[in-house]
C-alpha cells in the first residue's frame, strides 16, 4: 500500500478552497494524468486518467463529507484506492489544504514510481496547481454542500440516516476524521487554530 500525504496553504477563505474541491469535473485543469472527471450522482464520480502511458478507468464515491471540512472517497470498482482532503481556515482568507491517498500500485511503473517519490511529487505538483487556479479566480467555479456521514459515525453509533445522503463502508483507516482535540479547535470555523 502507498500513502502520500501533502498539505498547502491557499490564500482564499475555507469556503472558497472547500466548494472548488467539490467541483470534480474541474480537477483535470489543475490535476496531471486525469484526463475526465464525470459526476454520476452527488457521490459517485467516474475517472479516466493516463498516467507514464497507462490509461485506467474506475468510480469512486464519497465516503464521508463534512462543508468546509472534509472530503473523503474511496474507489467502488474492487482496486485499493481511496482519499482524504481536510481544509483547515488559518484566517479569514487563508486555509490549509491537506491532501491523504492510499492505493496499490499495479504494474512495475506505477511500483517504481512509488518507491522513487514520483507519486509525492505528483502530488505535490497538483496541490501547487490548484493554489493557482483557486487564487488567480478568487472564487469557486461551483459548490455542492451536501453531508454525508462516515458509516459507522460515532456521533450516529450506526450508518447515517438516508437525509444526510448515501454512505458505504469506506477504507477502515479513511472513513471516520480522529476526533478532534478541543484545546486545538478554532471556534469560529471549527478548525484547528491557525499556526498549530
Amino acid at each position: 500500500m502507498t500513502t502520500v500525504e501533502e498539505s498547502i496553504n491557499v490564500s482564499v477563505p475555507v469556503t472558497t478552497a472547500y466548494n472548488q474541491w467539490t467541483q470534480f469535473e474541474s480537477f483535470p485543469q489543475f490535476m496531471g494524468g486525469v484526463i475526465s472527471i464525470t459526476q454520476l450522482s452527488d457521490t459517485t464520480t467516474h475517472w479516466v486518467t493516463k498516467v507514464a502511458g497507462v490509461e485506467r478507468e474506475f468510480d469512486t464515491e464519497i465516503t464521508e463529507q463534512h462543508p468546509d471540512e472534509r472530503v473523503a472517497w474511496k474507489s467502488t470498482d474492487g482496486k485499493s484506492h481511496a482519499g482524504v482532503v481536510t481544509f483547515h481556515r488559518l484566517g479569514d482568507s487563508e486555509t490549509r489544504v491537506s491532501v491523504q491517498l492510499d492505493w496499490d500500485p499495479e504494474n512495475f511503473i506505477e511500483k517504481l514510481g512509488s518507491v522513487v517519490g514520483a507519486d509525492d511529487r505528483q502530488v505535490k505538483s497538483d496541490l501547487t496547481r490548484f493554489k493557482e487556479f483557486i487564487e488567480s479566480r478568487a472564487a469557486e467555479t461551483g459548490s455542492w454542500r451536501g453531508n454525508v456521514q462516515a458509516p459507522g459515525n460515532a456521533a450516529t453509533g450506526g450508518p447515517a440516516p438516508a437525509a444526510t445522503g448515501p454512505t458505504s463502508t469506506a477504507t477502515e483507516r479513511l472513513a471516520a476524521a480522529p476526533e478532534a482535540d478541543p484545546a486545538m479547535d478554532d471556534p469560529e470555523s471549527g478548525g484547528p487554530r491557525a499556526g498549530l
